[in-house]
């Protein structure tokens, strides 16, 4: 996915201080951003111009007690070509020099009320989500409590219906069929739908709905974690299924692992209230409550009070 700087003054509600349409075209390329403060003093031997050059209180203040002539120079070295913007923060003023070293590389000025740290958090935060790469996994993503739950399983066995139903129980829908799946961080895993698919879900033997229109903005998501993995499977006698919830079966997706249920499918089996205990059950767990680790301790109570009263 692409990043113009257009795109990252709209999400971010920034100024435009100076900038042209053309200005405002450019792409981002890289989700790194450079604080300016060895190059103001004239050091450039490793510059990376490719990148976003944010201007904080210090920054600011160290130009303020330059000349103009050496403001300009330093300013007209920082601003290339290729460099996407310049962003001022603290609602700080914009010297001049700035504006004319900006208007000869054609550089973007832009600015925003919002302190130095939390702006710079806020846009690696919106860089990293746009430019990291994004793999396509075939399933349905659903917000379940807050939880973001990907259904999986063998092509016909009810992925969709399960979404619809998991819809009409007041969770959200995320994404159907096609998932676009991208590592937020090292262990945060973050899924969204194929453009083309939003907020759509297809029935066999209905269509294409519009989960939107059909049941509300409320049932709808445009983006969520991926927290948990369900597997659907057909329900074969003989076939083992983990029954404790014992099992630690993993699977990993742009290098981060999350934890996958395998879920037997059969006639007459309500799968989505199977997949909402699930989704519950793993997040008791993630808080300390394991069901499984009750029971393993008072059957162990259970056989030692039996060997007692021998």
């Amino acid at each position: 996915m692409s990043v113009t700087v257009q795109m990252l003054v709209d999400k971010l509600k920034l100024e435009i201080v100076y900038g042209e349409s053309s200005h405002l075209e450019k792409e981002i390329t890289t989700a790194d951003i450079s604080r300016p403060g060895l190059e103001m003093t004239g050091y450039f031997d490793y510059y990376s111009p490719e990148r976003l050059q944010l201007f904080g209180m210090k920054e600011w203040s160290y130009l303020t007690k330059m000349t103009s002539h050496n403001r300009y120079q330093v300013l007209s070295e920082m601003f290339q070509v290729e460099t996407p913007a310049a962003i001022v923060a603290r609602n700080l003023d914009i010297p001049e020099e700035m504006l004319k070293a900006a208007a000869k590389h054609s550089v973007a000025i832009l600015k925003s009320h919002v302190s130095t740290s939390r702006l710079s958090g806020e846009i690696s935060w919106y860089l990293d989500s746009c430019l990291a790469d994004r793999i396509s996994v075939h399933g349905v993503l659903m917000d379940i409590y807050g939880m973001g739950v990907l259904i999986q399983g063998d092509s016909g066995i009810g992925k969709s219906e399960t979404g619809l139903e998991l819809v009409k129980r007041g969770h959200r829908l995320v994404a159907d069929d096609r998932v676009d799946v991208f590592a937020k961080d090292e262990e945060t895993l973050w899924g969204e739908p194929a453009e083309i698919l939003r907020h759509l879900l297809e029935i066999r033997g209905v269509g294409i709905i519009d989960v939107m229109s059909l049941y509300g903005a409320s049932a709808v998501k445009d983006s969520s974690q991926v927290q948990l993995s369900i597997y659907l499977e057909n329900f074969e006698t003989g076939k083992n299924f983990d029954r404790l919830g014992n099992g630690n079966e993993e699977i990993e997706l742009s290098g981060v692992k999350i934890p996958r249920i395998r879920i037997p499918v059969k006639t007459g089996r309500n799968v989505s209230v199977v997949i909402e205990a699930a989704a519950m059950n793993y997040r008791a767990k993630q808080m300390g409550f394991d069901a499984t680790k009750t029971f393993e301790k008072r059957l162990t109570n259970l056989i030692s009070r039996h060997e007692e009263n021998k």
